[in-house]
Order: structure tokens, then sequence, then C-alpha cells
């Protein structure tokens, strides 16, 4: 597999010869206001630019899945650049509706048991922050990949570390894990993604996986930079098993 970060949570995995777009925002730097209650509210979003075209982004995709529809996951530039005959892929049926009002014609719900092109795809799931601020964040899931060919891919979408992380890792037992490290949060509500402590029971959870994350230093409310994370992850000395790639970066597993 080839796993192409583009920015924050934007990937393009290339898996059993099938080419997935993963979260896609795709607006040039500084489209959209900041996100309320949090930091930077002198800097619009995204805060930084696209490492290459557009163009070249979607170019060849076979697939689209959205995690979830927040803005910087599915945003209006990935609303109107995308074909609408794409095959999209969503967490539930009020998402499917949404994204079918957008004038996307070929959607469908993840279950745990989807297949797309002999590819399995797993809806997993995730909590978007702990307590209160889960009511405001919504509902979220992330996927597995499974293929004879290939390794188990594991992309937990915007989830903190809680239970139901450990379970899809004890269940799947993923080779490669993505995780959305930045840290986002509001000035209230603590953490909506993972930050330094999460990770390191990512790391501790799946002895066996490689860890990449990303979803880091792209919009205003970020908490997590990728420097004190290369710092956190000497001290911890998970050097071996964990990338933090910057926007453009790519690996092959």
């Amino acid at each position: 597999m080839n796993i192409k970060h583009i920015r924050n949570a934007t990937l393009v995995v290339e898996y059993a010869n099938k080419k997935f777009l993963i979260d896609p925002m795709l607006a040039e730097k500084g489209t959209y206001p900041p996100f309320p209650n949090s930091p930077r509210q002198d800097e619009k979003n995204p805060l930084v630019s696209l490492p290459t075209s557009v163009d070249d982004i979607i170019n060849g995709i076979d697939a689209v899945i959205l995690t979830h529809l927040h803005l910087d996951h599915f945003d209006e530039a990935a609303k109107e650049v995308l074909p609408k005959d794409i095959k999209v892929f969503v967490q539930n049926e009020e998402d499917e509706e949404e994204v079918k009002n957008a004038g996307f014609q070929n959607i469908e719900v993840l279950t745990e048991d989807t297949i797309f092109e002999g590819i399995g795809l797993v809806k997993t799931k995730g909590e978007h922050g702990r307590g209160e601020i889960l009511k405001l964040a919504g509902l979220v899931c992330g996927v597995v990949f499974k293929h004879s060919s290939e390794k188990t891919l594991y992309v937990a979408g915007d989830t903190v570390w809680y239970d139901g992380v450990q379970e899809e890792i004890s269940k799947h037992n993923p080779e490669i894990i993505v995780v959305n490290g930045g840290n986002n949060q509001f000035f209230e509500g603590g953490s909506l993604v993972m930050g330094k402590a999460d990770i390191y029971e990512v790391y501790k959870a799946a002895s066996n996986a490689q860890i990449v994350v990303v979803h880091m230093e792209a919009v205003n409310h970020w908490g997590l930079s990728r420097e004190d994370l290369h710092t956190f992850i000497q001290d911890k000395d998970m050097s071996s098993r964990i990338e933090v790639p910057e926007d453009g970066e790519e690996y092959i597993f």
C-alpha cells in the first residue's frame, strides 16, 4: 500500500490496486473563518496550503471515504471538484442524505462487512472527544482496510483513545494505523482527537504496528505541534514505529 498524507486528515491511500481519497479538505489556504472558541482567532482555515494541486490529488481516485462531515474533513471545495458520480462511503444514513444533497449520486453507508472491488472496508468505532463535548462534536467513524495481498490498515479517524479503539486494535490486529493526533480542542471541553498520551496508548496496544500521525497544524484549534510530538516520541523511544509526515509526504508499506 501507499499512504500519502495531503493535509490535516486528508489522505490518498492506494490499496490493492485501488485509490481512495479520505476526508478531503481541498480549499486554498485561508478560505474559511477560524473555528470559534479556540486559539488562533486571527488565522483563517486551512492554515497551510495544499502540497500539490487539487487535480493531482483527485486524479485516478476510485472511491472517497468520509469518516464524518465536519468542514475540515469534507469542505465546499471538495464538494465542487469531486465528480458527482464517484463512489462515496459515509458512516450513516444522516451523512448519506447530506452528501446526496450536495449532488453526489453513488453513496454507500459503511458497515462491518462492506466490500469494494474485493477490498474489505470495516466501519470502526470512534469518539470525537470525551464527556459533554461529544454532544457538540457528533458521531464519527474510522475504517479498517483488508485484502489478502496487503497488510491490514486501520484509519482511526477523529477519535480520542478509549476502550473502543482498544477493541478495534484487538479485533483486527492492524499492521498499519493512521491516527489523527493534533490534540485539537476548544477553550472548553478537552481534546477532540488524540494527543501525546493517546498516541502512546495506541503504541502500547498495537505492539506490531507502524503508526502514522496526521491531522496536525492545519486548522486553527490544533493543540499539539509536530515538533512537540517528535520530542515526545524520542523521549519514549518510539521512533522506530511512529511516523509524523509533513504535508505531501508518502509511505509504502
